[in-house]
């Protein structure tokens, strides 16, 4: 299994990793993103969602049934306790090799157990003039997870949207970056918390921020 990455910045001994993707086609992911259900979970419908779960099997992607997004109110106070469930991701993305070669990166890289569920959020991310998105509702917080990937799409006339990272809630960020369409971010949660803070406009109209949220163990329950 090849990977695919590039790597720029590297700190505290691999507990988070920035790194530049060099060979997946982001063309190819943008018109999944314009068909996407609104997350009926957070008020001002800013939010939109798919999610599916997945195993790495050798050099194939196996995709799982069906489940539930579950955390606890000690990780998400604003949904916490709460069973969501989100339409799955759209089976042509899921075939596309640049997807696929995503989630071995993400696998490799954090060289995850062979046996461990992948979650993949897929995640637009509106705003408007009158009504700003903020893509960390819940605010500074860890998802309660082993490792989380955040992979970069597409930002369209939008400014803001700087991911934070935080040793304590309490504390001034040691990672702080606007992540650009093809960069991706892997940080170990449990040593972690982490916040991307809203977006707003550039320019009149309405702006997007797309991404990849990839999450292991996956956070899904059947």
């Amino acid at each position: 299994m090849e990977t695919v990455l590039e790597s720029i910045q590297l700190d505290y001994a691999f507990m988070f990793t920035f790194k530049k993707v060099n060979s997946i086609k982001l063309e190819g992911f943008k018109h999944f993103f314009d068909d996407m259900p609104v997350d009926p979970y957070i008020k001002g419908k800013y939010r939109s969602r798919r999610l599916s779960r997945f195993v790495v099997n050798g050099n194939e992607l196996v995709k799982l049934p069906h489940g539930y997004l579950f955390q606890s109110k000690e990780y998400n106070p604003l949904v916490g306790d709460i069973r969501r469930e989100f339409a799955e991701l759209d089976d042509r993305l899921i075939a596309f090799d640049n997807f696929k070669q995503l989630i071995f990166a993400f696998f490799d890289s954090c060289k995850i157990h062979p046996e461990a569920e992948i979650g993949v959020h897929q995640i637009r991310t509106t705003c408007s003039p009158h009504n700003f998105g903020n893509p960390a509702p819940e605010g500074i917080h860890q998802d309660g997870t082993d490792f989380i990937g955040i992979f970069s799409v597409d930002r369209t006339n939008v400014v803001g949207g700087e991911t934070h990272l935080y040793l304590a809630k309490k504390e001034k960020p040691v990672f702080n970056k606007v992540l650009q369409p093809g960069e991706l971010l892997l940080v170990d949660d449990h040593q972690f918390f982490h916040f991307t803070t809203p977006i707003k406009p550039e320019l009149e109209g309405v702006g997007t921020r797309d991404v990849f949220v990839l999450t292991s163990p996956s956070l899904l329950i059947d």
